[in-house]
């Protein structure tokens, strides 16, 4: 009996608590938020883009530089930051309490049916709390040109906000939150259960298992669940920046909805319009998933390291 207990114990998978995701999800955000902000400038910038001003990624970075100077790159940094560090600690924590109702009893092994249901929750529940204000907030400061601080309708985040929420009412700030519900929660869904298949099919690592991957694998398992993401997603995620870029003027917006939106920008545009900005998406999306599944990697591997020696010593 004791023999069989004992086996139990060791193949039963290590419980990581929705704490500890959350806190390396949102250490993740931080540096991924610095280190990618200017190419998140350019796809917003390429997504409103009705007119042909730019030609393309290049030309749109050279451009923003040139008339309003490299700052320009890191506009809405503030919110963005904020927005990521939110975001993700909300992601990974909510993750793992959705996944709670679908891990076996004995084993504390997920399904990949239950990993894709759980990242689908976990994408619309960032989506309604965190996702989506934010976002209003750093495209309404992105879409803004010129250098005279004076001249801008937003000063900042904050006043961006005040100012959003007394023309627009507070929802304002959650413009185009449909789109943005089915962007998150499809592209989450793809990207955990992904993850989780990359990680076990490249390095034979299983969450809770024990292993802890070195970053520079996790990075890898994280880029490549970070394409599929936007591939299937990108006129979702066109149509979101359209609705929470415009502002009441004239008492009508340009676009009433997703439907709307999706069949006003085909008409006008053509179907290629619909998938604008997936080039910077695609350079921006995975290598950020790279950065933060390598940093999250570690600060769950750290549990996990702690737990066994932990386990370990009152086994012995």
């Amino acid at each position: 009996m004791a023999m069989g207990e004992s086996k139990q114990m060791e193949t039963k998978a290590i419980i990581i608590p929705a704490y500890v995701k959350a806190l390396s999800g949102s250490v993740g955000g931080v540096v991924e938020a610095s280190c990618l902000q200017p190419m998140d400038v350019i796809k917003t910038r390429l997504q409103l883009d009705r007119t042909g001003t730019y030609k393309g990624i290049l030309h749109c970075g050279t451009t923003t530089v040139k008339t309003e100077g490299v700052r320009a790159l890191w506009k809405g940094l503030t919110p963005f930051a904020t927005h990521l560090t939110l975001k993700y600690a909300l992601r990974m924590g909510s993750n793992a309490v959705i996944q709670s109702a679908f891990k076996d009893a004995n084993t504390g092994k997920i399904s990949n049916g239950g990993r894709f249901a759980s990242g689908f929750g976990a994408g619309v529940t960032e989506a309604l709390l965190i996702v989506t204000p934010f976002e209003v907030v750093k495209i309404r400061l992105q879409q803004q040109k010129g250098l005279s601080q004076e001249l801008l309708k937003y000063k900042g985040p904050i006043h961006c906000a005040r100012l959003i929420i007394r023309e627009e009412g507070l929802r304002g700030l959650w413009s185009g939150a449909v789109p943005t519900v089915m962007r998150n929660g499809t592209s989450q869904a793809v990207m955990f259960t992904s993850k989780n298949t990359f990680d076990g099919l490249f390095w034979n690592k299983h969450e809770g298992d024990g292993k802890v991957l070195q970053p520079w694998q996790s990075m890898i398992s994280g880029f490549l669940a970070g394409i599929a993401g936007p591939v299937c997603t990108g006129p979702f995620d066109v149509v979101k920046t359209r609705l929470m870029a415009q502002a009441r003027s004239g008492g009508a917006f340009k676009y009433t909805g997703v439907v709307h939106a999706i069949s006003t920008i085909y008409v006008e545009e053509g179907v290629r319009a619909l998938w604008k900005g997936i080039l910077p998406r695609l350079m921006l999306i995975p290598p950020g998933q790279a950065i933060v599944w390598g940093l999250a990697d570690q600060v769950i591997g750290l549990y996990e390291r702690n737990y066994m020696h932990k386990n370990n010593n009152m086994l012995a």
